[in-house]
């Protein structure tokens, strides 16, 4: 599972939404095999990330980080394994191509351009890997 927000923070409702969504999909994402881990890729950024992290956690996924170069917006979250540092976009297209599918919790209701959220949901529809957008509001669309 991939995961990209703002770094304003998941409001209240996205962070309830996106804890159902991690635990409902956790039993189903697990394999008999022990060498297969059931992995959270995040992006180490406040806000957003820094939550789902503690969400992912909980519910007991294996913590891949891909951090930013620029550590100024860093949240120095502890994984379980970390990848060497990248720009921004780098990073954001990694997450993309390392996993099955991307949930998304912008801070807006409609797609905008500048914004790393809105450019990772974008990149993974390039590469048609499914996506769960967690809107402000807690609803969501799409499904992995």
């Amino acid at each position: 599972v991939g995961f990209t927000g703002t770094q304003r923070g998941m409001t209240e409702a996205q962070y309830a939404t996106v804890g159902e969504l991690l635990l409902a999909w956790f039993p189903h994402l697990t394999t008999p095999t022990p060498t297969r881990a059931v992995t959270f890729h995040h992006g180490d950024c406040v806000g957003a990330d820094e939550q789902a992290h503690v969400i992912a956690r909980i519910c007991g996924y294996f913590i891949v980080i891909h951090p930013p170069v620029d550590p100024r917006k860093r949240a120095w979250c502890t994984g379980d394994f970390m990848m060497t540092l990248a720009p921004y976009l780098d990073r954001n297209a990694a997450i993309v191509r390392s996993t099955e599918v991307l949930v998304a919790t912008p801070g807006e209701t409609t797609e905008q351009l500048r914004s790393g959220t809105w450019a990772t949901i974008r990149r993974a529809r390039g590469l048609r890997r499914p996506i769960v957008i967690v809107y402000p509001d807690g609803h969501h669309e799409g499904a992995p």
